[in-house]
């Protein structure tokens, strides 16, 4: 049953200062920190029939259970990292997308924790002790190193060959040559391997199999890394480093933080409904209920703290709709230039007002505006309206304030834009509306609507109390929460709280 507001107010009231009395003898000596790309808050209710006893049931269960957790800004997979690794939005840590355009260097650039302008939850935990050990583990390096903030953190990563990498103090480690050595853990096995729905028909035919082409290695590998067998790889990693390196064995506190990226992957080529996620969602099931006997058997029951959350969601596919719902970047590029041209050029000389646009950005030729002696307030404002007219458009906001919507649309805006990276506007499109990559397929992740940034959040073990809450909270909660659980200072600009409704100290205090 939800919590009433009622106790969720006293419990908030008295969570806090039971936290600090109990802090010390109640910290958990590992921390488990599981983030799913692409895991809508609906799945868990979808598909709750489906699910293990000793899985996602069980998680929310026994543990503290948000399902109306908010990624409240755009949901792109870095900016959310640095969202739930720093405890702030993007107008503060700078992670605006997954890619942003360099006006000094007038390329773009990728994001990588370099950019980072805030501290990360990893920090702060290694600063409170020299002692505790930090740990991450991500298909892609730069999104390891996203969730830790840093290079001298132990960052687990797939190579172009699909097994393991390290870096950092467990980069020399000999047990993780023994993982890639191991058949077992080879994405080569899965060659050609069908993949079948859980719980089939002997008779079924599979969802999808992977074909292995000699001459095409990579799609191979794109399968492989979007499927069940990826993600049991990276599941079975996280419990090998659990074992191999002996975490919450020590008087110190160890985290391990693992961005679950097959789901994402599969989910940016098929969408959001297709019966692809739910077999993925079913299998990651499968390997959470593996995943908690092993530490129940190593730590003890429940002596540990495991957080389940999400990036973003997803729309779903359009497929026959694409045509309607794919809007392409150049169109609205050349929607802007020619309204900002047809206000402002004067005698028939044609300039270019548009620098680029990289969803959801867009940034003017500054030069040609001020050289004119345009005003910029008025010039952005022209530029979103004037998107508006592309079809799918609905929604701007600019460097200056000015935004086409009110109440948590400006918010969300709001927390999406940095003064800098994001350039002079940022545009919104409609419900299932999404970017024309131009390949034809799949869909893009980024938009503000709730089926994008409503995620689940559960927060289970020793710290955390057994209780399901309506109230809505926000993935920068997460950072402030395990500060507090780890005994360690909030990360620099985090904006979330600590949420002691869901303590276990604070029933103690």
């Amino acid at each position: 049953m939800l919590v009433s507001r009622r106790r969720f107010a006293a419990l908030a009231a008295m969570g806090l200062a039971g936290t600090r009395l109990t802090a010390a003898r109640s910290r958990a000596k590992l921390i488990v920190l599981l983030i799913a790309e692409q895991f809508r808050s609906d799945y868990l209710d979808l598909y709750s029939n489906f699910l293990s006893a000793g899985g996602f049931r069980r998680l929310m269960d026994e543990g503290a259970y948000f399902p109306e957790c908010q990624m409240a800004a755009s949901t792109f997979t870095s900016g959310g990292l640095a969202t739930i690794s720093t405890g702030a939005y993007p107008q503060l840590h700078g992670i605006v997308a997954d890619s942003w355009y360099d006006r000094a260097a007038k390329k773009p650039v990728v994001a990588s924790w370099q950019a980072l302008e805030a501290t990360t939850l990893a920090d702060k935990i290694a600063e409170a002790d020299p002692a505790n050990r930090i740990y991450s583990l991500a298909f892609d390096l730069r999104e390891a190193e996203m969730l830790v903030g840093g290079a001298r953190y132990s960052r687990f990563y797939m190579n172009s060959n699909g097994l393991y990498d390290a870096l950092g103090p467990a980069g020399e480690s000999a047990w993780l040559a023994s993982f890639n050595q191991n058949l077992a853990n080879s994405p080569e096995k899965t060659r050609d391997a069908p993949w079948y729905a859980l719980g089939r028909k002997e008779s079924a035919p599979p969802l999808r199999t992977l074909k292995y082409d000699p001459a095409r290695p990579q799609d191979f590998l794109a399968l492989y890394r979007a499927s069940p067998f990826g993600q049991a790889s990276q599941m079975t990693l996280a419990r090998d480093i659990i074992v191999q390196e002996k975490l919450g064995q020590a008087l110190a506190t160890d985290v391990l933080m693992v961005a679950l990226g097959s789901i994402g992957l599969l989910g940016y080529e098929v969408g959001s409904d297709s019966p692809l996620m739910r077999e993925m969602a079913l299998h990651l099931d499968q390997e959470i209920a593996t995943l908690l006997t092993l530490m129940d058997k190593t730590l003890g029951l429940r002596k540990y703290a495991l957080v389940f959350t999400s990036l973003h969601g997803a729309p779903r596919d359009p497929d026959g709709q694409r045509k309607m719902l794919a809007i392409p970047g150049e169109t609205v590029a050349r929607t802007i230039n020619q309204a900002l041209s047809a206000r402002y050029d004067v005698r028939g000389r044609k300039k270019v007002y548009v620098e680029r646009y990289i969803y959801p950005f867009l940034y003017l030729r500054l030069d040609a505006l001020q050289s004119a002696y345009i005003d910029l307030r008025e010039a952005r404002v022209m530029a979103g309206r004037a998107a508006l007219n592309v079809p799918g458009v609905v929604g701007y906001y600019t460097a200056d304030g000015d935004c086409s919507h009110s109440g948590a649309w400006l918010r969300r805006f709001q927390n999406s834009f940095h003064a800098v990276r994001s350039g002079d506007v940022m545009l919104a499109y409609g419900p299932d509306f999404i970017e024309d990559t131009g390949n034809g397929r799949g869909i893009s992740y980024g938009s503000l609507y709730n089926y994008d940034s409503r995620v689940p959040l559960i927060l289970f073990g020793e710290p955390f109390g057994a209780e399901a809450f309506d109230t809505q909270v926000e993935s920068t909660d997460v950072a402030s929460t395990l500060a507090r659980v780890a005994g360690s200072a909030w990360p620099s600009s985090a904006t979330g709280r600590v949420l002691g409704e869901a303590l276990s100290w604070a029933e103690e205090g």
